[in-house]
C-alpha cells in the first residue's frame, strides 16, 4: 500500500501539469475560435422578413441551410418538411421581390428598381416583364436630362451604355446636352459612342443622323488655360486655435474643380471633414474662392461625402467658366504624361507637369490610386489632374512630404462610380460583406478569406477562414498580381447597402464549391476597429498584423501560440517572423483616434535560434483588403 501510495504521490505533479497543459490549449482554442451566434435561426422569424424584408429572408434561409441543413452536425433534425418549409419561403421572397420592384418601376423609383434588379438577377429570376438594370438606369437618365440635372443624367447614361450599348437615338439627347453645357469631354465621349452604334448598324442609322455641329463641337479640344478657371481654392475656416499661450487663426485649405455648371465640385473628404464629422465639435464654416487673396469668398456646403475614398462633393452659388468631365474612365498608364491643377500653399490655378509614375498603390479603404511624380504641395489636396488629352484622370489626395515627387490621386474611375451616393446627399453608404482577404497563390492570383469579422454578413453564414473566392455574381474576377483585391470591391461596389450577392468559394483543403447568397450590409467606417472590439486579440492577429495563430503548449495557465502562418508582405512578414515561432501577447490596445492598433507580443524566432524577443507592431485600422 505505502508504495502505491508513493507512486501515486509521485504522479500528481505529472497529472496537475498535464491538467494545466489541457486547459491551457483549450484556453487557446477558444480565444482563437469564431465568436458564436447566441440567437438560432428560427423559421417563424424568416417567414416574417419574406414579406418585411425578402432579402434578409434569401440571406436568412441560405444561414438556415448551412448550420441546420443535411450537412450539418444537426442533420438528423432536419427533415423534408422543414426542406418544403424553405423552398415555399424562398419562392414567395422571389416573388415579393419582383413586386417590389414593379412598384418601384410605377413609382419611377429608379435607384431601387435597379438594385432590385440586381438581386433578382443574383437568384437566376427573369426581369424581363418587370424591367433589367441598364433599362431601369438609361430611364433614370432620361428624366435627370428632363429634370436639368445634368450630372446624373451623363453618369446614368454611361452606366446604361457600360451595361448595355445604347442606340444612336438614346444617344443623342445627352450629346445635344454635352454641347449645350459647353462640356466637350462629355460631348466626346457620347460622339464616340454614337460612332460606334452607327458602325453596328443598329436601326440602319447613318453618319448623317449626327448634327455636324454636334460632331464638330465634341472633336475639338480644350486648352489647359480654359481648364484653370475651373478650380477653385477652398476655405475651412475653423476659427482659432491656441498653442504654447499664443492664439492662432485654424484654417485648412485645399483645391476643388466644378464637375457641374449648378456649382458642384469635387474636392477631398479630409479638406471639409470639419464641416460633417460629428466627433468635430468646434467652429467651422467652409467657402471657395475662384482668385487670389483679394478675391470674394464665396460660402460653400457640403452635399455628399466618401471618407473611404477620401472624397467629397460640395456646393458654391457660382456658375463656372469650364466645367470638368467625369464620364471618361480614363485608366492612364505608367510614363503618361498629366497636370495637376489647384492652389498650392495658397497660390490659386498653378499648374505644374509630371508623368503618371505608377498604378494600383492600396492607400485607401477602398479601391486603389495613382502614384505620380507632379509636383504636389499642401493646397492641392483636391485638385484635378489631366492628361495631354484634357480628361481628367484623378484627384490629388495625398503627397509624402519628406519624399519629393512621391504624390497620389484618386482615380477619375472611381470617382465617377462613387459619385451617384454621393449625389443623394450625406454619407455614402457602402456595400459590406465583412471579410478580410490576402492575395496569395505564386502562379495566378487567388483571393483567401483570412478572417471573418463577428456579427457581419458573412459570419451570419459561417464562411470559413481559408476558403477561396472563385467568383462574384457568377464573373470569375481577374487581375494582376496586387490588384485583385482591387478587383474585388469594384465588383460589388456599385450594390446598395440590402442587396444580395453571390459567392462562389472554394474549400483548398477538399477541393469542394460551394455558392452562398449573401445579403450585403452596410460598410462600418472602419470596419476593423468595430471588430477589434468585439474579437478577441489573438483573431485580430490575422487581419491586422499577418500572422495566423495556433494554439501551442503554454505554461502554467496561460494561453500562448505559435504562428502557423505568416502572409507574404505582411507587418508581420516585414518584422521578421516565420513560420513555427513561438508567440505570447503580452498587450493589445486601440486607438481609434490615431487609427492604429498596437500589439507588445513576446517571440522566439527561429532565425534567430529561438533567443526571446519583445516587440511591438502598429498596423492601421483602416486596411484596404476588406470587402
Amino acid at each position: 500500500m505505502k508504495l502505491k501510495h508513493t507512486d501515486m504521490f509521485c504522479r500528481g505533479p505529472a497529472i496537475f501539469c498535464i491538467l494545466g497543459v489541457f486547459f491551457a490549449c483549450t484556453s487557446a482554442e477558444n480565444r482563437l475560435s469564431p465568436l458564436r451566434s447566441t440567437s438560432d435561426y428560427r423559421l417563424s422569424d424568416i417567414e416574417k422578413y419574406t414579406v418585411e424584408d425578402p432579402a434578409r429572408a434569401i440571406h436568412l434561409i441560405m444561414g438556415y441551410r448551412v448550420v441546420y441543413g443535411e450537412e450539418s452536425r444537426y442533420a438528423q433534425d432536419f427533415n423534408a418538411e422543414t426542406a418544403k418549409r424553405l423552398a415555399d419561403m424562398e419562392q414567395q421572397a422571389g416573388i415579393n421581390m419582383k413586386e417590389a420592384q414593379a412598384l418601384a418601376l410605377s413609382e419611377e423609383r429608379w435607384e431601387d428598381a435597379a438594385s432590385l434588379a440586381r438581386s433578382l438577377s443574383t437568384l437566376g429570376i427573369t426581369v424581363e416583364n418587370t424591367g433589367a438594370e441598364p433599362e431601369i438606369i438609361l430611364s433614370e437618365a432620361k428624366d435627370a436630362l428632363e429634370e436639368g440635372n445634368n450630372l446624373r443624367a451623363f453618369l446614368s447614361a454611361v452606366r446604361s451604355h457600360e451595361l448595355k450599348p445604347l442606340s444612336l437615338s438614346d444617344l443623342l439627347p445627352f450629346l445635344e446636352r454635352a454641347v449645350e453645357q459647353k462640356q466637350r469631354r462629355t460631348a466626346a465621349f457620347f460622339l464616340q459612342a454614337a460612332n460606334e452604334a452607327i458602325l453596328m448598324g443598329r436601326l440602319g442609322e447613318s453618319p448623317a443622323a449626327i448634327p455636324p455641329n454636334l460632331r464638330e463641337y465634341a472633336e475639338g479640344s480644350d486648352m489647359v488655360s480654359d481648364m484653370v478657371k475651373g478650380v477653385a481654392t477652398v476655405l475651412v475656416d475653423r476659427g482659432f486655435r491656441t498653442e504654447h499661450g499664443m492664439t492662432y487663426p485654424d484654417q485648412v485649405q485645399g483645391s476643388a474643380f466644378f464637375v457641374d455648371s449648378s456649382g458642384l465640385l469635387i474636392t477631398n473628404y479630409h479638406v471639409i471633414a470639419s464641416e460633417v464629422d460629428p466627433s468635430y465639435e468646434g467652429y467651422s464654416r467652409m467657402y471657395i474662392r475662384m482668385g487670389d487673396a483679394s478675391s470674394p469668398r464665396i460660402r460653400a456646403r457640403a452635399v455628399g461625402w466618401d471618407k473611404a475614398m477620401d472624397l467629397a462633393l460640395i456646393k458654391a452659388d457660382y456658375k463656372s467658366d469650364y466645367v470638368f468631365p467625369v464620364v471618361d474612365r480614363v485608366i492612364p498608364k505608367p510614363g503618361d504624361t498629366v497636370y495637376a491643377i489647384g492652389s498650392p500653399g495658397g497660390l490659386e490655378k498653378t499648374v505644374t507637369q509630371g508623368i503618371v509614375s505608377a498604378l494600383g498603390r492600396r492607400f485607401l479603404q477602398l479601391g486603389d490610386v495613382i502614384q505620380i511624380d507632379a509636383a504636389v504641395n499642401p493646397g492641392n489636396s483636391g485638385g484635378p489632374v489631366i492628361d495631354r488629352d484634357g480628361r481628367l484622370v484623378g484627384i490629388v489626395f495625398a503627397g509624402v512630404e519628406q519624399y519629393q515627387g512621391l504624390n497620389f490621386a484618386v482615380s477619375a474611375e472611381r470617382l465617377a462610380a462613387a459619385l451617384p451616393a454621393m449625389l443623394k446627399g450625406g454619407k455614402a453608404e457602402r456595400p459590406w460583406l465583412g471579410l478580410v482577404l490576402a492575395e496569395t497563390g505564386s502562379s495566378s492570383p487567388r483571393a483567401e478569406i483570412i478572417y471573418v469579422a463577428p456579427y457581419t454578413p458573412s459570419w451570419e453564414q459561417k464562411l470559413q477562414e481559408g476558403w477561396i473566392i472563385n467568383s462574384i455574381n457568377g464573373e470569375k474576377i481577374t487581375a494582376p498580381q496586387g490588384a485583385l483585391i482591387s478587383a474585388l470591391q469594384d465588383a460589388i461596389f456599385p450594390a446598395k447597402p440590402g442587396e444580395l450577392v453571390s459567392l462562389e468559394l472554394r474549400n483548398p483543403e477538399t477541393d469542394a464549391v460551394e455558392r452562398r447568397i449573401i445579403r450585403t450590409a452596410s460598410r462600418p467606417e472602419i470596419p476593423l476597429a468595430e471588430a477589434a472590439e468585439k474579437d478577441s486579440k489573438e483573431r485580430m492577429a490575422a487581419p491586422l498584423y499577418g500572422m495566423i495563430l495556433a494554439p501551442a503548449v503554454g505554461k502554467g495557465f496561460s494561453a500562448s501560440f505559435f504562428i502557423k502562418r505568416v502572409l507574404r508582405g505582411s507587418i508581420a512578414d516585414q518584422a521578421g517572423l516565420s513560420e513555427e515561432d513561438p508567440v505570447s501577447i503580452k498587450a493589445f490596445r486601440v486607438e481609434k483616434e490615431t487609427g492604429i492598433a498596437l500589439i507588445d507580443v513576446s517571440v522566439k524566432k527561429r532565425r534567430s535560434g529561438f533567443m526571446e524577443t519583445f516587440m511591438r507592431l502598429a498596423a492601421l485600422l483602416d486596411s484596404p483588403d476588406t470587402l
